[in-house]
């Protein structure tokens, strides 16, 4: 039974406009590629390392392909058919060859492009079963030490810039309650075109996202599961310019949740909002495969827009987003579909404004484990108020539902969040979750009362959002400043060099896998 005595038919409509929206992306997206793509391509198939300069060999061989037939057909095929060529098996030596201009690529065809496929098919299908197994074995490792006694799990960041010293505090705070660990990545990482080498010590206000930081932090991680008795999650980035790469490194080393949503990086990256949707795709793909968890960012729309105002941008962005995660083979319990407590506490009524935007997205979406994110837009300095408010934000995950929930730092705004930092908010998330853990169970807004008025007149503005982006299409709505007021036009942004509209033999390997398994 609805808590909020939404109306099936109007729930259903939402749902058929935002598969109407989301379609000419989804076509678009099958129809073109990006470099970050066929690079993630090529790990799969076992490129790994970078040259003396820190540029993976990966990127090395993706250009040198691109150069040489252009991206279209897809670097899958050429690669192999000049393995086949050379009498080799050894994809990196070759990526090594092509950066000192020794190897020539073209598109082969008959015979030769046949025996291409099938060696690509074989290596990229290996890196596939690979993150199987790795699959399976968070399967045994959550059977064997258990999942978090409750719900919501506690998610809480850790970002020094070194994965040395990130790995301590990581494992405190799953001492401490922590039932999720999320590595922030360093500043401008979205922006590298590049997926760094090795472990690093050096990021700025986070810690740089490599294969070699995600192995170690899951290593110290499932230390800490068999300490505490409950599987710790980890969670890192597949967003930017190197998603696809970034879950699928994910995928390899066993990531638990990524954060997963191409319009944080058109918003708030300025990235080409095709190159950013083409990415998007592949890298849910990869996630559903894995059992990976995506966290979609919709909270961030409220850091630069009303959150009053414009709460039903949040409604229509959820609902496009399950249908890209839906078409790209995601399931409903990897749906963490973002939201946000960042309504002016100031504005009169504001926590039952709260709780009417939360109990919506739980009601919409009820077999997702929605991601609750905390007051940051609103947060002054004053540690004391920040704390209470804090506490708000628990209280209405508890009322409401909720699936994931970010630990509040009271001294947001104020500096990088110390251990005692971190140790205050565990205890009043503790505390909360304690003492109302269960009040979702008794919650509901009375009939007809604010509550429920204030959540279907935002499904109401979301139908009408979506009808009008039906009609324009997503990518005209983006252009306008729909989400967030940030205007990014289809044919501006970062990246937009690196995409690519597919010729008539393109060919991916990884995406006939992971596509003949849907």
């Amino acid at each position: 039974m609805s808590k909020l005595d939404l109306d099936p038919v109007l729930v259903a409509r939402a749902r058929q406009l935002a598969r109407r929206a989301g379609q000419p992306v989804v076509d678009l997206a099958r129809s073109h590629t990006t470099v970050s793509v066929e690079r993630a391509v090529l790990r799969l198939a076992g490129v790994t390392g970078a040259d003396p300069d820190g540029i993976p060999w990966v990127n090395r061989l993706v250009d040198a392909v691109a150069a040489d037939v252009g991206l279209g057909h897809g670097v899958a095929v050429p690669v192999f058919d000049a393995l086949v060529r050379e009498g080799s098996t050894d994809v990196t030596l070759l990526a090594q060859k092509a950066a000192a201009g020794s190897v020539r690529f073209t598109q082969p065809t008959g015979r030769a492009a046949t025996a291409a496929r099938s060696a690509a098919r074989k290596a990229v299908g290996a890196g596939i079963r690979r993150i199987d197994r790795r699959r399976a074995e968070r399967d045994r490792l959550v059977k064997r030490h258990g999942d978090p006694a409750q719900r919501p799990w506690i998610y809480l960041i850790v970002a020094t810039g070194d994965i040395y010293e990130d790995i301590p505090q990581a494992q405190a705070a799953a001492r401490a309650g922590a039932d999720v660990i999320a590595v922030i990545r360093s500043t401008g990482q979205s922006l590298l075109d590049y997926v760094p080498e090795g472990a690093t010590r050096e990021g700025f206000a986070g810690t740089y996202a490599t294969q070699e930081n995600f192995r170690l932090m899951r290593a110290a991680l499932d230390e800490s599961s068999k300490e505490v008795g409950r599987y710790v999650r980890l969670t890192n980035y597949a967003s930017g310019l190197c998603m696809p790469e970034m879950a699928t490194l994910a995928g390899l080393e066993r990531l638990d949740m990524m954060l997963n949503d191409s319009m944080y990086g058109i918003l708030f990256r300025d990235i080409n909002p095709v190159r950013t949707f083409v990415d998007q795709r592949f890298s849910r793909q990869v996630h559903a495969r894995a059992g990976i968890i995506i966290n979609t960012g919709e909270d961030n729309y409220l850091t630069t827009a009303d959150a009053v105002d414009e709460a039903h941008t949040v409604t229509v962005s959820q609902l496009l987003n399950e249908f890209f995660a839906h078409e790209a083979g995601l399931a409903d319990w990897q749906l963490g579909l973002g939201h946000a407590f960042e309504i002016n506490p100031e504005v009169p009524e504001s926590f039952r404004l709260e709780l009417a935007h939360a109990l919506l997205a739980r009601e919409l979406f009820p077999d997702a484990p929605l991601k609750w994110m905390p007051p940051t837009k609103h947060m002054t300095g004053d540690v004391f108020r920040g704390n209470l408010l804090d506490g708000f934000f628990n209280l209405a995950g508890a009322l409401t539902g909720q699936g994931i929930l970010l630990v509040g730092m009271m001294t947001e705004a104020v500096v990088t969040p110390w251990l005692s930092d971190r140790d205050i908010a565990l205890q009043n998330v503790r505390y909360v979750l304690g003492a109302a853990g269960g009040l979702h169970e008794d919650f509901v807004p009375a009939p007809g009362g604010f509550i429920r008025r204030r959540a279907n007149q935002v499904l109401g503005e979301a139908l009408d959002l979506l009808d009008r982006i039906g009609e324009q299409t997503l990518l005209t709505a983006i252009a306008e400043g729909t989400f967030g007021i940030m205007k990014r036009p289809a044919d501006r942004g970062k990246g937009l060099s690196g995409v690519a509209a597919h010729e008539a033999d393109y060919c991916n390997p990884a995406t006939d896998i992971l596509e003949a398994a849907a």
